[in-house]
């Protein structure tokens, strides 16, 4: 849960805030029950088609009827016609299963065959998307960050705290 607060000044009316956002850091380890998805999202890497940047991100969505859909970036040569993992698999699990909420995303990456250290953190766009489904199935859902020495586990809404929402 994030937390916003302040103090409004009779000066000018604004006021000063602050945003504070929970996550937990896991060093070099998976997060507890996650295991599994954060392996499945790293090994789907290999099918990602990066021949510009040589950037592999695959990413992994645990549903909330056990299911599991993957998805990899996919590079064109006009940038940006490409499509990030974390949507490619997102957009997929929300059509083959548009029911059902989503638990998890994992997400990992690798730099031309090997493993980052620190971890992979989705996009603007990729936020917008998640901060969407939030809304829509109205369960928030964990985001894995996967790192080879660093792994964050952080909640959908509190990645991008002032989306986009249609008035």
């Amino acid at each position: 849960m994030f937390y916003i607060g302040g103090k409004i000044t009779k000066k000018n009316r604004m006021e000063k805030a602050e945003l504070k956002i929970d996550y937990t850091v896991c060093r070099e380890s998976y997060p507890e029950g996650f295991e599994e998805l954060c392996r499945a999202a790293l090994d789907v890497t290999k099918n990602a088609y990066c021949v510009y940047s040589g950037f592999a991100v695959g990413a992994a969505v645990l549903m909330n009827n056990g299911k599991v859909v993957c998805g990899t970036n996919q590079e064109n040569v006009a940038y940006p016609s490409g499509l990030c993992a974390e949507r490619t698999a997102l957009f997929y699990a929300c059509s083959a299963y548009p029911e059902t909420g989503i638990k998890a995303i994992a997400i990992a990456a690798r730099d031309h065959g090997v493993e980052v250290d620190e971890n992979v953190t989705p996009c603007g766009a990729c936020r917008q998307v998640m901060a969407e489904i939030v809304q829509r199935y109205k369960v928030d859902f964990d985001v894995i960050m996967i790192g080879k020495k660093r792994t964050i586990l952080i909640k959908a809404s509190q990645l991008l705290p002032f989306s986009f929402v249609m008035p």
